[in-house]
């Protein structure tokens, strides 16, 4: 049986079980350089801290204190989560190659097309999924169209990552800290 499908994944990753205590910020940014949502979720309280290993470095993504922001660029093929750990420094970009962006119930979402480009703050890069992409379309998840949509954004993204022209790496800092100093954004705690 083959488990590979499409999945819409939602911004405020309401049924992350790991995460146990939250706050959740979100807003739409009009500027120079990024139209598009902006999600931000604070982990205060979680069940364990989770760890992913690119190579030989085993890092962690997700601990009390850390902070994941994610864009949501409008019209856009990708969407961008960058994690922050609790001293507010950035552990790694991650970036989704989708179908496209959306929002349903002012939930910003996007739907997954397998192709995840990882870029560590020290430069290191690496790319994951391709064989789920593969699968995808063996499989017929995915059509030939859109088998083609994810390598194109991937290798486009990949290009400009290599040529330090990937924009929202480096408006990530500027968004964080807008979304944490304005009282007017819609804040939700939870448990």
């Amino acid at each position: 049986m083959n488990d590979i499908k499409l999945k819409r994944k939602y911004g405020d990753r309401a049924d992350w079980r790991r995460v146990v205590q939250r706050e959740f910020i979100q807003d739409f940014l009009d500027e120079d350089g990024f139209k598009g949502h902006v999600t931000m979720l604070k982990v205060i309280k979680i069940s364990e801290p989770l760890y992913v290993q690119y190579g030989d470095k085993k890092v962690c993504i997700v601990d009390e204190g850390y902070t994941w922001l994610q864009h949501f660029p409008e019209g856009a093929r990708h969407s961008v989560t960058t994690m922050f750990d609790a001293a507010g420094e950035i552990v790694q970009w991650y970036i989704d190659i989708c179908n496209g962006n959306g929002i349903d119930n002012s939930r910003p979402w996007m739907d997954d097309l397998f192709l995840d480009i990882i870029i560590l703050p020290t430069g290191e890069v690496f790319h994951k999924d391709a064989d789920e992409l593969e699968s995808a379309l063996t499989s017929g998840v995915i059509d030939e169209e859109l088998y083609h949509i994810a390598i194109s954004e991937a290798d486009a993204i990949g290009k400009q990552v290599e040529a330090n022209e990937f924009d929202l790496l480096h408006l990530t800092k500027v968004h964080k800290e807008c979304l944490e100093s304005n009282p007017n954004y819609r804040r939700i705690r939870g448990v």
